[in-house]
């Protein structure tokens, strides 16, 4: 067997176990019972390490170098397989186990914190386990930038967004914040110069959001026998490509915030389905990063289903699921109240206009805590200044502010600029679809997605992890990553 050959087949397995974790990781959010929380932390923990220890492994980097001597020999896919595989073992090797298991285990038991402390509305209890979780981050981020000659916020981002530096970021931001609270304000003043939409009248049974969530998941290409919908504190995406899992959360006096995290997670889903199928246990086969995962959700649920197109198609499907008519349900209004922009307090539930500068604000506050200029202590003022000082609202609470995300309880710093940079790439993506096929645009007020679906297939999803970010953009429009779409993008629906 070539060593090219053995490595496949150690990461089959390391794939494996990975896919373990991610439903383990799912069952905890969704389904487990807060008694299983610390026998769930040491599930997740000694799987985490025992992943760790088969990268770490000497006879790895034998193999690695061995099979990269003769890379030259391979065709293009394993020789991008090789690169990613050396790259899933840098950042392993470059942890010693047992920071890996204290790392998993100080998440596992913060995220239990925070959804006690988010329900209670209890910073102080959440602070303790936020201040180890932090604590250990940056324990994983000095090891990580030694290793690889790089800043330590870089080293963080790398994990979810591969050769992503905060630099380039800055330059992205910089941008964002020259136009968009102008573009903001402007966007406040059309909207308060027209008559404001009519609310639909609830209240709106969950049975029914369900169903309406499942019709849209269904007519948008979810494939249900591999996947499921189910109820969690915080929308996520988790699971295996041939196992998605999906949830949302429900209010019965406002059935479009459990819409949008359908339609947003369904993005997510239905790019883990399309990644390339002969490649599903390998490195190559799995999705790019998080900006190229973020940008499918936001380009179902921002740029497809608050369009004209998808409103024709599912106002109806509304009306009938809910058994409702009326001035307030017509596709007019429905639209006015889609695309109504707000200083609004929650990420999760803002408008498209406003949500790069929430997650500007959660940019700028986990370098400040990275990098040791705000304490955990201090989160709660600073996040509220930031969101008065960008959005021009200050939350009544916690848990309408710094609490409001499971993020950083999880241990994810480095992932919220993914978000934002998410947004943009799926501007410039369905703008380049709809340039390159005409028919997207009215199959979709059919209630047709498969014209949008195949060209995601074949752009985004089928690369895998074939090319780099900017690689599969500049492919797919002819590009690299920028703001000119999302500009041009807000504009043409809010302002003309």
């Amino acid at each position: 067997m070539t060593a090219y050959a053995e490595l496949e087949r150690r990461f089959r397995r390391l794939s494996a176990l990975n896919g373990a974790l991610a439903v383990l990781n799912w069952d905890q959010s969704a389904m487990m019972p807060e008694g299983g929380a610390e026998a769930r932390a040491e599930q997740v923990a000694t799987l985490g390490v025992i992943v760790h220890e088969h990268l770490a492994d000497p006879e790895v980097a034998e193999l690695l170098a061995s099979a990269e001597e003769g890379a030259a020999a391979l065709d293009p896919w394993r020789r991008a397989n090789l690169r990613e595989m050396r790259r899933q073992q840098a950042h392993a090797t470059a942890l010693p186990a047992v920071l890996v298991d204290a790392r998993a285990r100080a998440n596992s038991a913060c995220e239990m914190a925070w959804r006690a402390a988010r329900a209670e509305n209890d910073f102080a209890a959440l602070r303790p386990h936020l201040e180890e979780v932090l604590r250990l981050v940056r324990e994983v981020a000095a090891a990580k930038a030694h290793a690889f000659g790089i800043d330590p916020y870089d080293a963080l981002l790398d994990e979810y967004e591969p050769d992503g530096r905060a630099a380039e970021i800055d330059g992205i931001f910089a941008e964002l914040r020259d136009f968009l609270p102008d573009l903001l304000g402007r966007v406040l003043e059309r909207q308060a110069r027209a008559p404001r939409p009519l609310s639909p009248a609830g209240p709106f049974p969950v049975e029914r959001q369900r169903a309406l969530g499942l019709r849209f998941m269904e007519a948008l290409g979810f494939d249900f026998h591999h996947g499921r919908l189910d109820v969690s504190l915080h929308p996520f995406t988790g699971g295996v490509p041939d196992d998605v899992r999906i949830t949302t959360r429900y209010s019965e006096g406002d059935f479009t915030r459990a819409l949008m995290g359908v339609l947003h997670e369904t993005g997510h889903a239905l790019y883990e389905r399309g990644l390339p199928g002969d490649w599903r246990t390998q490195p190559v086969g799995q999705s790019r990063g998080m900006a190229l995962h973020e940008s499918q959700s936001l380009l179902v649920e921002m740029q497809v289903c608050r369009s004209d197109a998808f409103l024709d198609f599912a106002v109806p499907e509304m009306r009938r699921i809910f058994d409702a008519g009326g001035p307030a349900w017509e596709v007019e209004n429905i639209a006015a109240l889609y695309r109504r922009a707000a200083r609004s307090l929650i990420r999760v539930d803002a408008d498209e206009v406003s949500y790069p500068l929430h997650v500007i604000l959660r940019y700028r506050l986990e370098r400040a805590m990275l990098a040791g200029d705000l304490a955990v202590a201090d989160l709660p003022g600073a996040w509220n200044e930031g969101m008065e000082r960008l959005l021009g609202i200050r939350p009544p609470d916690d848990r309408d502010g710094c609490l409001q995300d499971i993020h950083w309880p999880g241990g994810a710093f480095g992932y919220f600029p993914t978000y934002t940079l998410g947004a943009l790439a799926a501007a410039q993506l369905y703008a380049a679809a709809r340039e390159r096929d005409g028919g997207i645009e009215p199959a979709i007020a059919r209630g047709d997605f498969q014209p949008l679906l195949r060209w995601l297939r074949r752009e985004v999803h089928g690369r895998g992890s074939s090319l780099s970010t900017d690689g599969i953009l500049r492919q797919a429009t002819g590009a690299p990553l920028g703001t000119e779409a999302f500009r041009r993008h807000l504009e043409q629906r809010y302002l003309i």
